[in-house]
């Protein structure tokens, strides 16, 4: 699978949406694709499923990660950051996944670093989860996604279907977030870029999808989730 998105991919998401969870996995496969790649952990809104939880994980797969001041250690829920975040934005070599907060309110820290985040540099993908109550409509998603856009200044410019019930997933739940997916898509003139889909669904999924050609396979692990789910 190609990850042919510009160099700063910014990745916005509504609680539960599994937006940390893709923004993990994209920064794994961008690494193992050979590339020099960071990990900018900007959620210092939301105290559960952060990006720097996986911070060894990310390193040993060599994956930079800038996140809190204090690095993540007793203090890491306070809610600031590192200068050094600045680096990675600034190295024209480096692929660097921003992990962003949860809602309009999360997404606020983006705007002082706005000026790293040129047309020509940066995406902006959102995330939607259809099984998600602010989310499972049209007119959900594109109300998360106008606050944001709002409330950072900068546009959406791709979605990331990731609907899901976490170990309950079935093909036929992607499939439901596909079309929403697909609505907005046209709503805003924005692409679907990805649809993200747990490992051992992805066969299952693959038939379901030949005949669509525009339906894009995200393969996922649950790095995010795994440790306490399986308890």
């Amino acid at each position: 699978m190609e990850l042919n998105d510009k160099r700063i991919r910014i990745i916005v998401g509504h609680y539960g949406s599994g937006k940390t969870e893709f923004a993990v996995n994209y920064a794994v496969k961008m690494a193992e694709s050979g590339r020099k790649t960071s990990l900018v952990d900007l959620d210092i809104a939301n105290t559960y499923f952060r990006s720097r939880e996986r911070q060894t994980l990310l390193e040993e797969k060599g994956v930079s990660v800038y996140s809190n001041t204090f690095g993540y250690d007793i203090t890491a829920d306070l809610p600031a950051i590192t200068a050094r975040i600045r680096a990675p934005l600034e190295d024209p070599e480096c692929n660097t996944i921003v992990d962003a907060g949860g809602d309009d309110s999360g997404a606020r820290i983006l705007v002082q670093f706005n000026k790293y985040f040129t047309k020509e540099q940066s995406e902006v993908l959102c995330v939607i989860n259809a099984n998600r109550p602010d989310t499972s409509t049209v007119e959900g998603a594109l109300s998360h996604i106008m606050r944001i856009e709002k409330e950072t200044s900068l546009k959406v410019t791709g979605i990331v279907n990731n609907t899901h019930l976490i170990n309950e997933t079935v093909a036929e739940d992607i499939l439901k977030g596909y079309e929403l997916a697909g609505n907005v898509s046209r709503s805003l003139g924005i692409p679907v870029k990805y649809n993200c889909c747990v490992d051992r669904l992805v066969e299952d999924l693959t038939g379901k999808t030949r005949d669509l050609t525009d339906f894009n396979i995200f393969p996922i692990k649950l790095y995010m989730r795994a440790n306490w789910m399986n308890r």
